[in-house]
């Protein structure tokens, strides 16, 4: 079959489309023939040499996918040959074929696109087990998410909106920030111009907001701190700033402040399948009646990925960027 092949380590011109072996399906596992699969951050610091896929996982990028099951496995009891779904991956979603465990598998919504359905899975998963699952952010709260006109970032207002709070956003191009305030954000902030914890005091009158996903981590920590309300929980998902930092604790004791942190790819299959149902019981229901939609800035031809992730590491798009094998 064909997938995207890391030649060597960095810059995108190292990703070329090349014959390779088949997956080998496992007894719990399911067999997608891949319609589209969705480009992430993480995939291009896996073409760099920043984070290696897990062990035993793909070596090939692409950590969600959409398409039909070809082939499942002796003890999968729930899917069946012609299946549609998506999936969250741990890698090889950037080829013609992938082989994944049957827990991280979910349906197509209805009234969305077997292409379009690959925007969910990554993001979805993301969203709903931190913010949700663990900052239980609740009706009523704020939400601060930097990065608004990401993948991450308009999954999350739209979800955040669903769910009944006020939607804060940073973005650092007044596009951007249009886009944000489309998707429903109440607050939009141009971090280029600025100052977020000024503009977050402002707009909530010296108290802050309750909850913050940040995925930068060193540049805006305590900026971050000094923006939550107390009892606030800042939610990491990333470092790409830094990952070394000062805490001062008086801070985090005064406030009664949560430093809450998870990375979703290295998880355990058995932790991801319980996410993988929280998300189908919990979001789901919100894209099918509309309330979240895909968000879709390019496509590209498998052929083409190398450009595809020019565009990513350009940082210019809005929402997702996907591959078409």
């Amino acid at each position: 079959m064909k997938a995207v092949v890391i030649t060597v380590l960095g810059g995108p011109e190292v990703l070329q489309v090349q014959e390779v072996e088949e997956p080998e399906l496992k007894d719990d596992e399911v067999l997608i023939q891949v319609e589209a699969a969705a480009l992430n951050k993480l995939d291009s610091f896996q073409r760099q040499g920043v984070f290696a896929p897990p062990q035993g996982a793909s070596p090939y990028p692409g950590l969600e996918c959409s398409g039909t099951i070809e082939a499942v496995g002796g003890h999968v009891p729930r899917w069946k040959v012609g299946d549609q779904v998506c999936a969250l991956l741990s890698g090889g979603g950037y080829a013609k074929k992938v082989a994944v465990p049957a827990g991280q598998v979910l349906p197509v919504p209805p009234g969305i696109s077997l292409k379009d359905a690959t925007c969910f899975p990554e993001v979805a998963c993301t969203v709903w087990s931190t913010i949700f699952m663990v900052s239980r952010l609740s009706s009523g709260e704020i939400l601060l998410i930097h990065g608004g006109s990401s993948g991450i970032g308009t999954f999350a207002i739209q979800m955040a909106k669903y769910w009944g709070a006020r939607v804060f956003v940073t973005a650092g191009s007044e596009e951007k920030l249009a886009a944000c305030k489309d998707l429903g954000a109440d607050v939009c902030i141009n971090y280029k111009t600025e100052d977020f914890v000024a503009r977050v005091k402002e707009e909530t009158g010296g108290k802050g907001v309750d909850v913050i996903l940040d995925s930068l981590g060193q540049s805006y920590f305590q900026r971050n701190l000094d923006s939550l309300n107390f009892d606030g929980r800042l939610f990491l998902i990333g470092t790409m700033s830094g990952s070394v930092t000062e805490l001062d604790l008086r801070v985090v004791l005064s406030k009664r402040l949560t430093i809450q942190a998870a990375g979703l790819r290295v998880r355990s299959p058995e932790n991801k399948a319980v996410i993988i149902r929280e998300v189908e019981k919990n979001v789901w229901p919100a894209i099918v009646a509309g309330k979240v939609k895909p968000v879709i800035y390019k496509h590209f031809p498998l052929t083409e990925a190398a450009e595809a992730h020019r565009l990513l590491d350009r940082n210019q798009h809005i929402g997702k960027i996907l591959l078409f094998p």
